[in-house]
């Protein structure tokens, strides 16, 4: 899994429009292999993004769950500790 794209579910505050789209934008560049696509490719690369944002808020909205919400803040602290313990030397 790409290091960039964070799990959305289940946390708290709620997933905003923009993190699913950030997410999604790093799926397509992922897969596509462009950072920046041209100009030729650039509509199919937009339309892309837009379709996986999309469905990506779908899934998001339908997945059901009893654990409770992860506190982003932990998660994000969590995820310091294990980046700095991989790039340690």
């Amino acid at each position: 899994m790409c290091r960039n794209i964070r799990p959305l579910f289940n946390l708290e505050p709620p997933v905003t429009e923009e993190e699913i789209r950030d997410a999604s934008l790093q799926f397509v560049r992922k897969i596509s292999g462009f950072h920046k696509p041209s100009k030729a490719n650039e509509p199919a690369f937009l339309a892309a993004i837009e379709e996986v944002a999309a469905v990506s808020a779908r899934l998001l909205v339908s997945l059901e769950t009893a654990a409770p919400p992860k506190n982003r803040e932990q998660e994000a602290a969590k995820a310091k500790v294990r980046s700095g313990e991989r790039f340690r030397r």
